[in-house]
């Protein structure tokens, strides 16, 4: 039962809905006024560029050999999808979320982006890095940004995030997926981009 559990925990919050959970967050918690065709157009444009491209390439990679399984357990097999995901993000960044329609998600993505690219760094150098806890902590990082940003109480929800977090390194681990170290390296990569580009939006 533990283990359905945990394996659950992994898949639910996977890292591929972080970003589309950060495009949520924002609109549900902004108070500026954004028409709602264009709200409901940026959230399609993301599930399509940020979950169903990605899931597409990867069974594209698949069949030519490139990746053996979704998890991508070694760094070998993470070179390739890492270097995809950067390009959907920039695309995102140049087509999707431009800095002058919406700030706050340009800067998210673009920390986003910096998070991946690190990642890609760290696999072609053969150290692996935990994208669940990127995509998570950048996720939380982001959400504590927009609280204070449009100082509204969400105390509650920071608190079941940080839980959500947990809940993520123990399963990481109890698969056997990653190492203390690499999920603190995850969880560095995914914060530190959000909290730097925070300067720039906040």
């Amino acid at each position: 039962m533990k283990d359905i559990v945990l394996k659950g925990i992994s898949l639910v919050f996977h890292p591929l809905i972080m970003p589309l959970l950060g495009v949520l967050f924002y609109f549900s918690k902004t108070p500026r006024f954004i028409p709602e065709p264009i709200i409901k157009a940026k959230i399609f444009s993301i599930i399509i560029l940020t979950i169903l491209l990605p899931i597409l390439l990867f069974f594209l990679l698949k069949t030519i050999n490139k990746v053996q399984s979704i998890h991508l357990k070694s760094t070998k097999e993470r070179v390739i999808p890492l270097f995809i995901n950067c390009i959907i993000v920039v695309l995102i960044i140049l087509r999707v979320l431009t800095s002058a329609e919406i700030i706050e998600l340009y800067y998210f993505f673009l920390g986003i982006l910096c998070s991946t690219l690190t990642c890609l760094i760290l696999a072609l150098f053969k150290v692996k890095a935990s994208i669940h806890m990127i995509g998570a902590a950048g996720f939380f990082m982001f959400a504590v940004a927009l609280s204070i940003h449009y100082k509204i109480n969400i105390n509650g929800t920071i608190s079941l995030m940080m839980i959500i977090l947990g809940a993520i390194a123990t399963s990481r681990l109890h698969l056997k997926a990653h190492t203390n170290k690499e999920l603190l390296i995850g969880t560095l990569v995914g914060l530190f981009p959000q909290l730097i580009f925070v300067n720039y939006w906040l």
